[in-house]
């Protein structure tokens, strides 16, 4: 069963031994993470005669072709080494897989390469970041994951930048922050330089989840849905941001017009109440204008009709 579960599974996890508070914690770890990986117990009779155990009862992780052995004093909580190790040490990065090692806590250094171009330079990169996965797990497997990434589609969403291809970034997926080269690498030798000078603090870290950056998040997530929709269909994207403006457009030329109209009306109005209320002035300028006897022909002003009426009444 051992073997078959093995050749079944990449990564999985056993209990060896019988009950304990570790068996205890175990259980728990596994009932909160049993959607991501897999579980198993078993007595020590089980497992392989290649496994050595310093003493018992033991958890233990199987994959890459080796086993590693849980230490409380080193690895901390159970359920937080169970997450960090429930990951191939080198893995075929896509947004997905990204996403789920935020959780981990590790930092990700990724090549990003075109897989379909057989060039030295692409082939070099991703053999780099494999031998230091391999040979240096010891030293870096708490704090790094190592994989490599088809094309910079994704680098450039999340990175707000353009990255050229062939290059390898570091990632820290649990606050948006990246490393790219201050250097070009050319072994193994030359990425583990780099690694320590991350962890020591020599290299700057980049982006992060501040609010200046999340703006800019914003503005660059709105661009490139609007690029992305003319590019796929030019015509879709005219008849799904015209027509949202041109119904704006006509609503505030028709508040606009209705304002005006409205302010000449109540204007006219003002003016006729006027009227109304001091009709003797407007008597008395109008008998000034009439001609008096004896004096020139001038034929007088026909006054309006509303006029003649108001003197009436």
């Amino acid at each position: 069963m051992f073997e078959h579960v093995r050749k079944r599974h990449r990564v999985f996890f056993v209990y060896i031994g019988g009950e304990s508070p570790l068996k205890e914690k175990y259980i728990d770890a596994a009932s909160e993470l049993i959607v991501y990986t897999y579980f198993f117990s078993a007595s020590e009779e089980v497992v392989p005669e290649y496994v050595t155990l310093k003493e018992m009862p033991a958890v233990l992780v199987f994959k890459d072709e080796t086993y590693f052995v849980y230490d409380e004093y080193e690895d901390g909580d159970l359920s937080s080494w169970i997450n960090r190790e429930r990951f191939q040490n080198y893995l075929t990065m896509d947004g997905f897989l990204l996403y789920e090692l935020g959780d981990t806590g590790k930092l990700v250094a990724i090549a990003v390469i075109d897989e379909k171009n057989t060039s030295v330079e692409h082939t070099r990169l991703k053999s780099i970041i494999q031998e230091v996965a391999r040979d240096y797990r010891d030293q870096f497997h708490r704090d790094f994951q190592f994989g490599h990434m088809d094309g910079n589609d994704y680098i450039n969403t999340l990175l707000m930048d353009e990255v050229k291809v062939p290059t390898v970034v570091v990632l820290n997926t649990s606050n948006q922050q990246y490393f790219l080269l201050d250097r070009q690498i050319k072994n193994a030798e030359d990425m583990v330089q780099f690694i320590h000078n991350i962890l020591d603090g020599t290299v700057d870290a980049q982006g992060g989840d501040s609010i200046l950056q999340r703006l800019k998040r914003i503005v660059f997530d709105a661009k490139s849905t609007i690029v992305s929709i003319f590019k796929s269909s030019p015509l879709t994207g005219c008849f799904l941001f015209g027509l949202p403006l041109g119904v704006i457009s006509i609503m505030c030329y028709g508040i606009y017009t209705a304002d005006t109209d409205g302010g000449y009306i109540e204007e006219r109005y003002d003016v006729s109440k006027s009227e109304a209320e001091s009709p003797e002035p407007v008597e008395e300028s109008k008998e000034k204008q009439e001609p008096r006897s004896g004096d020139s022909l001038v034929p007088a002003v026909q006054e309006p009709k509303d006029v003649l009426e108001k003197k009436k009444d």
